[in-house]
């Protein structure tokens, strides 16, 4: 028994590596396009609206998708469907690298679509099943901070790659990576399996599709909608929206945002070691994200000295990113047993949604030249996002 006791932190961070590898992994593919456009223009003979319709494709196949693949997680297993998604991601990537003509792109990207969509509702369910219920909301916190890597290697990695490689021979570099890695995390397939902590309803097939359409997993992907929509709207918009209501130099609003989102990682990181000390996790997500609301107005409404701003910016930053796993806690929480991979699938999918909710809203507000609104709106959505919180703490499954 000892032996096994002292085993167990180790099995864990072999677990939490493993997930947070395949999740960097997923960042970091979302990102292999983007700074290469400048040069897949040309090539192709296409204008920018055309290159930003591949990745259309890929986040609107990603987000319906989301949703199935949670019912495949929970039917067939995390452990053997994470390596299909990410060699998906590596198989879409090889093949833009070798592809002739922009319409060969589209399906190519429908298929990363596809791969990007297992991630959310596999590493969840290997994460609640696998890691050590004392450990969990730390281990969710390596979660979020290691797509937040990926997101942030990817861009210099590709501009670095291309420049030994070219557009092409970079991306089938990182496509043949990806493979590698699928079949690396396959081969970890007892390590990851989603079974170990597993209720008799898992075995059962667990909770039915209405189970999504009850009270608390509803406002849980409400909560998604919301964050989404304010963290979309600071992430995007921030660079052009500084400028407006503060005076700084567009340079200055870039460093912000940079400290903006590294703070938010940072936070989240601690966060993980709050929400272990704690089941009012609901107290955790309002206070932060109250705290992040009114530091959106001050920042919006208030003229401040650049020091201050950026100040402002980085208390922002890593008081929303301190409420994120309490949020996951939160939802696990609120899920049937059975049901990580359908629930975490679902309300992830709210995050799509407020993402395309925000620039339509926040552009239209700098268009009218009513920015300070924009961080109102921000503000606003905040605020709600903890109403939706406390509805799913206060109705959260119970058996």
């Amino acid at each position: 028994m000892t032996d096994i006791t002292l085993d167990v932190p180790r099995r864990d961070a072999r677990v939490i590596g493993l997930i947070g590898a395949a999740h960097c992994s997923s960042h970091f593919f979302q990102l292999v396009l983007a700074p290469l456009f400048p040069l897949m223009k040309d090539d192709f003979g296409v204008d920018f609206v055309k290159l930003a319709s591949i990745l259309t494709v890929f986040y609107s196949v990603s987000a319906i998708a989301q949703v199935v693949a949670g019912f495949i997680v929970d039917r067939f297993g995390a452990q053997r469907v994470l390596p299909v998604g990410i060699a998906c991601l590596g198989l879409s990537t090889l093949g833009i690298g070798f592809a002739q003509s922009y319409w060969m792109l589209l399906p190519l990207a429908a298929l990363g679509g596809i791969g990007n969509s297992v991630f959310h509702p596999a590493d969840y369910s290997v994460l609640t099943a696998r890691v050590t219920p004392s450990r969990l909301a730390r281990a969710y916190s390596v979660h979020t901070v290691s797509g937040t890597v990926g997101w942030a290697v990817a861009p210099i990695t590709m501009l670095t790659l291309s420049q030994w490689l070219g557009w092409r021979g970079a991306l089938m570099a990182v496509g043949v990576l990806g493979l590698i890695l699928a079949a690396f995390i396959a081969s970890e397939h007892s390590e990851l399996t989603s079974a170990r902590h597993g209720h008799p309803a898992a075995k059962r097939g667990g909770a039915n599709a209405k189970m999504l359409f009850t009270l608390p997993i509803l406002m849980a992907f409400l909560y998604f909608t919301l964050l989404a929509a304010a963290g979309g709207a600071t992430q995007n918009f921030f660079p052009t929206m500084l400028p407006q209501v503060q005076g700084v130099t567009l340079t200055v609003a870039a460093i912000v945002t940079t400290a903006y989102l590294a703070s938010s990682a940072f936070g989240s990181f601690a966060g993980g070691y709050l929400a272990d000390m704690t089941r009012d996790h609901e107290r955790v997500i309002g206070a932060g994200l109250i705290g992040a609301a009114a530091l959106a107005l001050l920042i919006g409404f208030v003229p401040m000295s650049d020091i201050l701003v950026f100040a402002a910016a980085i208390a922002m930053g890593f008081v929303s990113g301190l409420t994120i796993p309490s949020r996951d806690m939160l939802v696990r929480a609120a899920t049937p047993p059975g049901a990580t991979g359908k629930v975490f699938g679902f309300v992830y999918s709210g995050l799509d949604l407020g993402s395309l909710v925000a620039p339509v809203v926040v552009g239209a507000l700098i268009d009218r030249g009513q920015t300070p609104y924009a961080f109102a709106f921000i503000a606003a959505a905040l605020a709600a996002t903890v109403g939706a919180a406390v509805a799913v703490k206060h109705n959260r499954y119970a058996g």
